[in-house]
This record gives C-alpha cells, structure tokens and sequence, in this order.
C-alpha cells in the first residue's frame, strides 16, 4: 500500500468512526498491510487483499480481556 492509499483509508476510518485521532501507518518491510493506531495506542492490523483485481481491506483488532476491565 503506498502513501496515496494509506491516506484514504485513514480518511475513511477517521469518518466512519468519528474520530480524528485515528492513523494508518506503513509497516517496515511489508507492502500487503499497515498498523493503525488512536492516538499513540496501537489497536490492529489492517491487510490488502487485491485478489483477481478487486481490493479489499480487512481490519484486524483484538480485545484482550484485561482491556475490559473497570
């Protein structure tokens, strides 16, 4: 994914969410996914999938259980 690309879909998840904290950063040595984060806080992976022409990207988070506490 190159700059272009990492920039509308961080301008996509910043309105879908609401939120402008939010940052889709590359990642060293990979071309097929990026790291997004709020604020400073890393919260999942997001991946290319450009199969037979068509892209999709998928969001990946995990919520640990020690997250959910009050």
């Amino acid at each position: 994914m190159d700059k272009t690309e990492l920039a509308k879909i961080e301008r996509f998840l910043r309105q879908t969410f609401a939120n402008h904290s939010i940052r889709v950063v590359a990642r060293p040595r990979k071309t097929d996914s990026a790291e997004v984060y709020v604020g400073e806080e890393f919260i999942g992976v997001l991946f290319l999938d450009d199969e037979d022409g068509d892209k999709s990207y998928s969001f990946q988070m995990a919520i640990l259980d020690s997250d959910l506490e009050d």
